[in-house]
């Protein structure tokens, strides 16, 4: 019985590594290259106020702001302009009470289908093209592409990134300022402040279903196990950069989906820029475009192949790469 039992789990075990050393090889043939950093021509340009085309700068510019917010939407005519109306009237009443501080808001419409560019176009004619600019995507490139492509043309000294939907209270990004702060010095001016809802767990599991609450605490492990450590919320869609961290870790970027968080502070943690996660208020907005199990599964996967993938060698983290 006991020899009978030994062998069962020798070949479990090696059933196991049977099965990882197949799906590696599998996460190594499959690996895509990072994505060309490559603007379309109509994406090198914004229009003013005026309608008139102006060539968009770029993030290895010197900066000339102190905040760019960079605000990624697909298909979000409707939420859209609540997010920005509370944005902006932050920023507008941050820059009367301190006329130093100055900001810009680009809007990256990722090839959505609807008026998501012509929504945001009408705050750049509100408030002036200097302050608010739309970014609009040749074609859909996924949330992380869409974000990369604001970040890489913006000119701010720090850059936060910020749904559409507005979940996040804006006025917040003070409080993702002073953790930034507290991580001075900053290791070659590199430093990220992520905003977390991970003190509002024990609301949310209380609201959701038992299915929906395993699924959050699998992939939670799965990020802890596979990829980011001391991290407990890596999803949440508020994170503030300094210009040369940005800069690093959204060049080193391959994937421009859903897990792209993940990716992102994995390479951040591989260079060993400092890391702060604060707490920030969270609010569920109606309108999600994640579908819970298949999402989440999708996720779980792209974990899995990050590993893998920096594992084998099918990627590898360069030196940060220029866009042409």
């Amino acid at each position: 019985m006991a020899l009978l039992l030994l062998q069962l789990v020798v070949l479990g075990a090696a059933l196991v590594a049977a099965a990882l050393v197949l799906i590696s090889i599998v996460a190594f043939i499959t690996a895509s290259k990072m994505p060309a950093l490559h603007q379309h021509e109509e994406e090198k340009f914004f229009l003013n106020a005026k309608g008139q085309k102006e060539t968009l700068p770029s993030i290895w510019d010197s900066p000339t702001k102190q905040l760019s917010v960079i605000v990624p939407s697909y298909n979000e005519e409707k939420r859209l302009p609540v997010m920005m109306d509370e944005a902006l009237g932050y920023l507008e009443k941050r820059q009367k009470r301190d006329p130093a501080f100055t900001y810009e808001v680009i809007v990256v419409d990722d090839g959505s289908k609807d008026q998501t560019s012509k929504v945001a176009f009408k705050y750049c004619q509100k408030y002036g093209s200097d302050k608010v600019r739309v970014i609009t995507l040749v074609k859909n490139r996924g949330k992380g592409g869409a974000i990369r492509m604001g970040i890489f043309s913006s000119r701010g000294e720090k850059i936060l990134m910020a749904d559409a939907d507005g979940a996040t209270k804006f006025p917040d990004v003070e409080k993702l300022e002073k953790g930034l702060k507290d991580l001075q010095p900053w290791p070659n001016q590199m430093a990220i402040a992520c905003g977390s809802r991970a003190h509002l767990e024990k609301e949310s599991i209380a609201q959701r279903s038992y299915f929906r609450t395993l699924l959050m605490y699998g992939f939670h492990f799965l990020v802890w196990f596979l990829c980011v450590k001391g991290i407990r919320d890596t999803q949440c869609g508020f994170k503030l950069f300094t210009r040369e961290a940005a800069s690093r870790t959204f060049s080193s970027l391959h994937i421009e989906r859903w897990a792209f968080d993940v990716e992102l502070l994995y390479i951040a943690q591989f260079f060993k820029i400092p890391i702060a996660e604060i707490a920030v208020n969270w609010t569920e907005i109606e309108g999600s475009k994640l579908v819970p199990f298949w999402s989440w599964l999708q996720m779980g996967k792209d974990l899995l192949f990050i590993r893998l993938r920096y594992l084998t060698g099918a990627w590898r983290l360069e030196q940060t790469r220029k866009m042409n």
